[in-house]
């Protein structure tokens, strides 16, 4: 039916309805963004094309397996999404899935950069080495899945107590996201860079390795002299002293917070035409 030929309440109501769904599908994707089920998304639509080429062509047999494939799926979708399914629900129970940045979630930023800085300069003056991962826009659940789930608010004295030496989880990497560490433990994708000085140990590899397969900030403190670095981009800034850090985590979210706004403003631009 024609846009026209519907009563104005009505045609207000259709555009109401499209962009809730729009927007809750936009979640949806946010939601997985960085995640194992991007993979399996991929694998849905190739099953679909493979289902529609086969009734295009006539292909019974294939078009049958294709059609049981898509009826039983979406119980296998069910089973298979379930980590991300709760997150959503426990999301929408807490009121964040329609959630958007505010002044508040300013401030526990800033409240997290002062917990890492406290924390770093705790271990950088007693050598204890650390390595803390920070997320970003690229989703970091394959690794933290190779770790200890925690899911535990960041604070400085458990950052602290994490990297203890002879502690079962001060060997590998901290995973924060927001303000939560999500996993300790975690292992990291060493850099083969042969441009690496050789007096960099493990954590120093591990560090930049992350950070040239993801857009996210890692954070090293050396055991040997104390040192603290960050990784960036397949970059190693190194010997910062804590305002250093401090003022550079910040600068970054500030990067992140403007091009996450101007990249929907960019969006919608071009939707606008």
């Amino acid at each position: 039916m024609n846009f026209e030929e519907l009563p104005w309440i009505e045609y207000i109501t259709t555009i109401i309805d499209i962009l809730v769904v729009w927007y809750v599908v936009y979640k949806l994707i946010m939601l997985i963004r960085g995640t194992k089920a991007v993979q399996l998304i991929k694998g849905i639509v190739v099953i679909f094309g493979v289902w529609f080429i086969s009734s295009y062509f006539g292909l019974r047999t294939l078009e049958w397996l294709m059609g049981e494939a898509v009826t039983w799926g979406f119980l296998a979708v069910i089973i298979i999404f379930q980590p991300e399914l709760r997150r959503a629900l426990e999301q929408l129970g807490r009121g964040r899935f329609f959630s958007r940045t505010s002044s508040n979630e300013e401030e526990a930023q800033q409240e997290a950069i002062e917990a890492l800085g406290k924390a770093i300069q705790y271990m950088a003056k007693r050598r204890i080495g650390a390595l803390i991962s920070i997320e970003r826009e690229t989703g970091l659940n394959d690794y933290i899945e190779t770790g200890i789930t925690m899911n535990a608010q960041l604070t400085s004295e458990l950052l602290i107590n994490l990297f203890i030496p002879n502690t079962p989880l001060h060997d590998g990497a901290v995973i924060i996201r927001q303000q939560e560490i999500m996993a300790a433990a975690c292992y990291l994708p060493l850099s083969e860079s042969p441009f690496i000085t050789k007096e960099l140990g493990t954590r120093h590899r591990a560090a930049l390795g992350i950070s040239e397969v993801t857009d996210c900030l890692t954070i090293v403190v050396s055991e040997e002299t104390g040192q603290v670095s960050l990784t960036k981009n397949g970059e190693l800034h190194r010997d910062l002293t804590i305002d250093a850090l401090k003022e550079k985590l910040t600068e970054e979210t500030m990067m992140q917070q403007k091009a996450s706004t101007t990249s929907k403003w960019q969006w919608r631009g071009r939707k606008n035409g």
